[in-house]
């Protein structure tokens, strides 16, 4: 059994993400179940890891993605790891049914 790749809080989502930069395309991958059983977004960026921008296209995208507001959206944990915690403000709801609709498994 996988664990999920999100945690509901009282007024949004904590989603954990594995982040490639440098990549060749912007996109979100799906999620993948790592050796230990713990799940993440699988997300590639084109932006490099230097200050702070691959973080910053993490943000973009990942708003664009899920029609959120950039600003609703806060890396809490992981900010120079590949493994990221991102918090999104809103209602757990909305954004799990958000998450759901655009998620490809």
């Amino acid at each position: 059994m996988t664990s999920q790749y999100f945690r509901k809080e009282v007024d949004g989502l904590t989603v954990f993400v594995r982040l490639t930069p440098k990549s060749a395309k912007d996109a979100v991958e799906g999620v993948e179940t790592t050796d230990d059983g713990r799940a993440h977004l699988k997300v590639r960026v084109r932006a490099v890891p230097e200050d702070g921008k691959a973080n910053a296209a993490l943000i973009k995208l990942l708003a664009k993605w899920l029609d959120v507001a950039p600003r609703s959206i806060t890396i809490v944990a992981g900010a120079t790891s590949r493994l990221k915690q991102i918090r999104f403000e809103g209602d757990p709801g909305s954004l799990i049914a958000k998450l759901s609709g655009s998620i490809k498994l």
